[in-house]
């Protein structure tokens, strides 16, 4: 690994470059921060997939992707007089010192748990009116639901045993039922999002990301498929021209494999 020099060396080495594509790409002139936020977006989910796929040489390459748009967004706020890169430092690391006075300071905790309810306390002190004002409103619906109920638990409104959650599931599946007899297509989709998140709530008391779990199954959904359409490519045979049957033979080869 490197040394501390050598970290900062290679930081400031990005900076410089950042500086340079600044003055003299044209493309990197015209950008502005709302440019942007969608690629940084992209960026964050790639991270996210090669994190998934335990590809650590992908996970360094999109590190650096990631790490750019910091970068710019620094280098651009630098321009407009708002902030620069020491000011993006500093700030977190004012904030960390802060939130965790077990560290840098004489407060004692006995386990992760009280950690993360004094970071929401502490939080709160520092002018917030909600716990849940932390949770951005544009998180896709399935990570929101997952970081509600971590901001809620963190002040105590939890439940306290993971059968309370699966009661919960239970109580929850039945009331959708009641409404899919019913007909009734809102209430079916009101009472199908609370499914769904008293599923996510489970998936807590599991030690399960929920959200890492569903993008685990999409991908082995994914292989799967195109397992069974290579073969059926290979009959040279259209899959809308296989019965079920057929292509559940396909389908379970490819659970085995």
């Amino acid at each position: 690994m490197n040394s501390r020099t050598h970290q900062l060396q290679a930081f400031e080495r990005l900076l410089n470059i950042m500086d340079d594509l600044r003055e003299k790409c044209p493309w990197d002139k015209k950008q502005t921060m709302q440019s942007l936020r969608h690629l940084t977006i992209e960026e964050t989910y790639e991270l996210g997939d090669a994190i998934l796929d335990n590809d650590l040489s992908e996970v360094k390459r999109e590190l650096g992707d990631l790490l750019l748009h910091i970068v710019f967004y620094s280098k651009i706020g630098s321009e407009t007089g708002d902030f620069d890169m020491a000011d993006v430092c500093n700030e977190i690391c004012e904030k960390l010192i802060h939130r965790h006075p077990h560290i840098y300071s004489d407060v004692v905790v006995k386990d992760e748990e009280e950690v993360k309810q004094n970071w929401e306390k502490l939080k709160l002190k520092e002018g917030k009116k909600s716990v849940l004002e932390g949770v951005p409103k544009s998180l896709p619906a399935l990570v929101k639901a997952s970081r509600i109920q971590d901001k809620v638990k963190g002040v105590g409104f939890d439940w306290e045993e993971p059968h309370q959650v699966w009661d919960k599931v239970q109580e929850e599946l039945q009331e959708l039922q009641v409404e899919v007899d019913a007909k009734n297509q809102d209430k079916i989709e009101a009472e199908f999002g609370d499914v769904l998140f008293s599923m996510i709530n489970y998936a807590r008391f599991l030690n399960v990301n929920p959200e890492d779990a569903l993008e685990r199954t999409n991908k082995k959904f994914i292989k799967r498929f195109q397992y069974l359409e290579s073969k059926a490519g290979e009959l040279g045979k259209p899959l809308m021209d296989m019965t079920l049957a057929e292509m559940d033979v396909f389908w379970n080869e490819a659970k085995k494999l």
